[in-house]
């Protein structure tokens, strides 16, 4: 008798520990962490998960575009038109459409710099860490290609280095902070748009992105040639922003939207007709709204 209560604890005991092996087992086949090809979705969705869609502070670092150059007054910024952190009401900035006109004026920071280059973003980083934003916008490189000659623009190599410095400066201080990234502009369609304006090419001759701009109604091969590698470097720029912003899961690069965008007249300053206008910077605004808001990133 006793014998035969022994064998069945014992039979009892391996069933129990038969179904908690196929109860581990079977988390995996049945609704526990996938392996199958649903895996890859899974692990996708979580990483989309780490971008916050509605940050609560904004600072935007970058050159005289985000600086509203040239949309207000001839030669002057005028930051409250500015598509990162203006507070114009025609502008309709990336801070006023995520926190609200009044939160906006409070937790909203403009660090960028007319005439600023790439080798100045590592600085308007750090400054724009003590803020401690929840998103740093960045629209920088123009400047590295609008230079006194093809032979002065920034090397792609010393772009991509400076660039990695200014988001290994970010991340020290701001780990979790995210980024947007816009494009570089298509300046060769600036060019093409603004050389019919004869005051906006008056305005060219006073230095504004010669390497570009420069005779603007020479069409001769060598012009065309220096126009065509000014183009080259902004396109190997854009290539730079999204591979480095694509190593970090809290960036997102604007998938080439801004140097995709074509600026008509009505987006153009009416003094230099090369910045953006108060029209202008609303499209840029849009732009940025747009990729910072969507479910899933640019691909």
């Amino acid at each position: 008798m006793r014998k035969q209560r022994r064998r069945r604890s014992r039979a009892l005991v391996g069933a129990v520990a038969v179904t908690a092996v196929l109860g581990v087992a079977g988390c995996d086949v049945i609704g526990g962490s996938p392996s199958g090809p649903d895996a890859g979705r899974t692990r996708a969705s979580r990483a989309v998960q780490v971008w916050n869609r509605s940050p609560a502070s904004i600072a935007a670092v970058g050159d005289s575009i985000t600086r509203g150059f040239d949309a207000c007054t001839v030669l002057s910024d005028c930051p409250e038109v500015s598509w990162a952190t203006g507070t114009s009401d025609q502008v309709d900035s990336l801070a006023v459409r995520l926190l609200g006109r009044a939160k906006a004026a409070d937790h909203s920071w403009n660090y960028a710099e007319t005439g600023a280059r790439m080798a100045d973003l590592p600085g308007q980083m750090a400054d724009a860490a003590v803020r401690r934003p929840q998103l740093v916008t960045v629209m920088a490189g123009a400047n590295d290609a609008c230079r006194s000659s093809v032979r002065a623009m920034t090397s792609v190599a010393d772009f991509r280095a400076q660039f990695e410095d200014a988001m290994d400066t970010l991340r020290k201080a701001l780990p979790k902070t995210q980024v947007y990234v816009a494009s570089v502009p298509n300046l060769k369609r600036l060019w093409s748009e603004g050389r019919t304006n004869p005051l906006g090419k008056q305005i060219w001759k006073l230095g504004i992105c010669p390497s570009m701009l420069g005779d603007a109604d020479d069409l001769t091969s060598a012009a065309t040639l220096r126009r065509d590698r000014v183009q080259q470097r902004v396109e190997d720029y854009n290539k730079v922003l999204k591979a480095v912003c694509a190593k970090d899961r809290r960036c997102r690069f604007d998938g080439g939207a801004v140097y995709e965008y074509r600026f008509g007249t009505d987006q153009l300053s009416r003094w230099d007709w090369f910045h953006p206008s108060t029209d202008g910077q609303s499209r840029l605004a849009a732009i940025a709204y747009r990729t910072i808001t969507a479910k899933d990133p640019v691909t």
